[in-house]
């Protein structure tokens, strides 16, 4: 049986090279006002993100950008402009990728058999949650991804 954290390990050997993106952090005060800062840099695999020591879950994904002057027909498309402004205001460049709200999967509960984010163990078998209800092996997901990722 290969266990989650073998299949995680290996993705990272195959990943050197391949540019990273950035992992954001929303901060708030007095004086710099909302903004979302750089906490670290991660490869962005699918619902993953893996650091070099770390495994997260994927969750908010944007590009800093200033909102210009534009209008807007949804409360919502000017809440995510506000949002790509944070980001610029917190020192990521214009049209840089920030990954915003991840959390930390824990890969031993996953080989323990349990689940942890997207990842869980069902029949022994490392799987990976990708589409709302949906597992497949992880194996399979990983191997998809990483040719993607390939230039």
């Amino acid at each position: 049986m290969t266990s989650a954290a073998e299949l995680i390990a290996d993705a990272r050997g195959a990943l050197e090279g391949i540019p990273k993106e950035g992992l954001g952090e929303e901060r708030s005060s007095r004086w710099r006002g909302d903004r979302i800062v750089r906490v670290g840099e991660a490869w962005h695999v699918g619902v993953l993100l893996l650091t070099e020591e770390r495994t997260l879950a994927t969750a908010e994904i944007l590009r800093a950008a200033d909102p210009g002057r534009r209008g807007y027909t949804a409360e919502s498309a000017r809440e995510r402009a506000a949002r790509r402004q944070m980001a610029l205001r917190g020192g990521f460049g214009e049209g840089e990728v920030a990954h915003i709200g991840w959390t930390v999967v824990d890969l031993d509960a996953v080989d323990a058999g349990g689940s942890s984010g997207p990842l869980a163990m069902r029949d022994g078998v490392p799987m990976v949650n990708w589409s709302g209800s949906a597992y497949r092996p992880l194996e399979a997901y990983l191997r998809e991804q990483l040719e993607l990722l390939r230039p």
